[in-house]
């Protein structure tokens, strides 16, 4: 099973595809995604889309997973501007035709580091410890990853 986990951002987009090994997994791709806010929003948007599209069409993942939107009354543009970007990856699973998930942070946290209210360098430790990995990774790819991982914990392995 291959798994997209996608860290949606306007300004970084994170992403990762993650294959379910048995009892670990296998990273196949992660990165990110970066935009300008130079640049109109229809240019970043169609950016991030072309992006993943290329991905999905290389890579062919099994499905598609998001982190649910969380937004802080506070910060009513940004909870828009994120809109944006999970819109168009809504869009983009529409059109690829595949399978989409989302699961709350407090869900994957659980999933992966076993509680539900880690901190994020909690749970960016974590990703690297269980993937092996000797160097640090960019917060929003960990965060990708994470995603994925927690799907197949979910799906596979009922964690």
């Amino acid at each position: 099973m291959k798994i997209l986990g996608i860290d949606p951002g306007l300004n970084i987009t994170g992403y990762a595809v993650v294959e379910n090994k048995g009892t670990s997994f296998k990273i196949l791709e992660a990165g990110f995604i970066q935009t300008t806010s130079k640049e109109k929003i229809e240019k970043r948007l169609d950016k991030i889309y072309k992006s993943l599209s290329d991905l999905i069409k290389t890579l062919r993942p099994d499905a598609l997973v998001l982190e649910k939107l969380y937004a802080h009354y506070r910060h009513p543009v940004t909870a828009c501007l994120l809109g944006h970007v999970r819109g168009v990856i809504c869009l983009l699973s529409a059109v690829e035709n595949i399978p989409f998930f989302e699961y709350g942070s407090t869900r994957i946290k659980k999933s992966v580091v076993g509680k539900g209210h880690a901190s994020k360098a909690q749970m960016q430790r974590m990703v690297e410890h269980i993937l092996h990995l000797k160097q640090p990774i960019q917060e929003d790819v960990a965060d990708a990853l994470a995603i994925a991982m927690a799907h197949i914990n979910i799906s596979e392995r009922n964690l």
